[in-house]
C-alpha cells in the first residue's frame, strides 16, 4: 500500500485530498500546514508520495520541494496549487523535481492521472 504526506495550509484541502487518495488505495500517514513542517515530516515519515501546496506561510511549497529533493532526489512530489496555471510556476516546480502539477481544487480524475504518472 502506498503512503502519502499532505502539505497544505488548508485543512479542508488536506481532507479533500485524503479522501481522493484513499479512494485509490493510498494511505495518508502525515499532514503539515506549512512547508517547513512538511520537510520535517518528510524526513521523519519517508512517505511514497507528497502532495504539496505552493502558497503557504513560513516556507513556500517551492522551497519545501527544493529541500525535499535535496534530502531525497527520488522523492515523488505532486504539486497542487491555485497558481499552477501560470507557466512560470509550473516550470519552476517541474525544474525542481515535481512529478506532476495539478490545479486546485483537483478532481478525482486528475489525482488518478497524477498517481498513474508516479
Amino acid at each position: 500500500m502506498k503512503t502519502a504526506l499532505l502539505v497544505d495550509d488548508s485543512s479542508f484541502m488536506r481532507e479533500l485530498i485524503e479522501k481522493m487518495l484513499r479512494h485509490h488505495g493510498v494511505t495518508v500517514i502525515g499532514e503539515a500546514e506549512n512547508g517547513k513542517a512538511g520537510v520535517e515530516k518528510y524526513k521523519e515519515l519517508k512517505p511514497d508520495i507528497v502532495v504539496l501546496d505552493i502558497m503557504m506561510d513560513e516556507m513556500t511549497g517551492s522551497e519545501a520541494l527544493r529541500q525535499i529533493m535535496e534530502f531525497d532526489p527520488g522523492a515523488k512530489v505532486v504539486v497542487l496549487s491555485s497558481v499552477t496555471g501560470q507557466k512560470p510556476v509550473t516550470d519552476e516546480v517541474t525544474s525542481l523535481g515535481a512529478k506532476a502539477v495539478l490545479v486546485k481544487p483537483p478532481d478525482l480524475k486528475s489525482i488518478e492521472a497524477a498517481l498513474a504518472s508516479l
